[in-house]
């Protein structure tokens, strides 16, 4: 068999993950190891390998009634360790956990509006039974489609207090097809919000590791809409972001943008924009949202394993232990994580601390859009 799964007694949540390379063996496997148990909702992180409609398709015949939610990725996280090129299910019993789902076209300006208004009537149906002490909100967004900072600013201000967290789809780095499902369709240029409740104890958290140093980079020419800075400080972006960490544009790619991330302020806080791809004119494609006149800070990472450990074992604590923990990690954490020779210990870390979910385009933390974060959910014992 090449499936591997966990399924905690304690919490209510199964999860399974295979590695098979057919979409109806997978999913096969997938439905072995879950348990025969009544389901409230089931979340799929999946290879793009799969084809997402084959994949929402075979899933909706293997669990028939239960709803399901799912994205493409860019490396899954499983009971097993860091994957790739596999599908990982997260089911969570109906007898621990109510959800409700939405999908929220992005569509403009009035995409503002439908995410509003999905976040309210979901929470007034929820609401119905229980209070935000015992709800948490998960969003699977596009990450190609470059609102998410938009998005996640109206889900949060509708839910209010209740706490939100997610992640962007992604595609392993092509930048090109990141796909969602919901419900046995596929969703494009769209998101999904679910809103749970639970009588499950949890905690929501996100954790990053980096310093700001004193070297600033202002955006002087940007194409705002698609994400893309043209200039730093009135030289070519390319040109200046090498210069500023002492390397060449022609040696610059995924492994330097993780290991030297730039940052802006908000408030007290330091939070990264992290550069997705240079182009072939100089310029750079960011993941999150830029303009001109934004002032960047170069930062320099910190301990990912210390830091991330840290964070893990401190939630841990408030639970009296995880069970579960629903992760959303940055692809460019995981390429750091390698690029420092640390990803074996990172692995070993999520697979003590029973962390699963999925690399990401971006992590949504209630209002914030983030990169280059963990972020997530923890479950303790009921």
């Amino acid at each position: 068999m090449q499936w591997e799964s966990w399924a905690p007694s304690t919490c209510g949540i199964h999860t399974a993950c295979s590695s098979a390379d057919a979409v109806d063996e997978a999913v096969s496997e997938l439905r072995m190891a879950i348990p025969q148990v009544e389901l409230a909702h089931f979340i799929v992180f999946f290879s793009v390998k799969f084809d997402p409609q084959e994949v929402a398709t075979a899933l909706s015949r293997a669990f028939p009634g239960t709803a399901v939610s799912g994205c493409t990725t860019s490396g899954e996280i499983s009971p097993a360790g860091l994957c790739e090129g596999s599908m990982q299910v997260v089911a969570f019993e109906r007898s621990c956990f109510r959800f409700l789902s939405a999908i929220i076209e992005h569509d403009g300006f009035s995409g503002v509006e439908d995410a509003s208004q999905a976040a309210r009537r979901l929470k007034s149906q929820i609401n119905t039974t229980g209070t935000s002490s015992n709800q948490f909100g998960l969003l699977l967004s596009d990450g190609l489609s470059n609102v998410e900072e938009t998005l996640i600013a109206a889900v949060n201000w509708a839910l209010g207090d209740i706490q939100l967290v997610g992640g962007s789809s992604g595609d392993a780095l092509a930048f090109k097809d990141a796909s969602l499902i919901h419900n046995g369709e596929l969703v494009k240029e769209a998101a999904i919000l679910m809103l749970v409740e639970t009588d499950v104890p949890f905690r929501a958290f996100k954790t990053q590791n980096f310093d700001p140093t004193p070297t600033k980079l202002v955006i002087t020419a940007a194409d705002a809409e698609r994400r893309i800075v043209h200039e730093f400080n009135a030289e070519p972006a390319a040109l200046e972001y090498a210069n500023a960490i002492g390397l060449i544009p022609q040696d610059l790619g995924p492994f330097s943008f993780a290991s030297h991330p730039l940052v802006v302020k908000v408030g007290k806080d330091f939070y990264c924009r992290s550069i997705r791809n240079m182009n072939p004119d100089g310029s750079l494609t960011f993941f999150c949202a830029i303009d001109v006149g934004l002032v960047l800070t170069v930062a320099r990472p910190t301990d990912l394993v210390e830091s991330t450990k840290s964070t893990l074992e401190e939630v841990g604590n408030q639970l009296s232990g995880a069970e579960m923990i629903l992760g959303f990690d940055c692809i460019l954490r995981r390429l750091d994580a390698e690029n420092r020779q640390m990803g074996a210990k990172i692995e070993e870390l999520y697979r003590r601390h029973n962390v699963v979910g999925f690399h990401t385009y971006g992590e949504q933390y209630n209002a914030m859009h983030l990169n280059q974060t963990l972020t997530g959910i923890a479950f303790g014992s009921k």
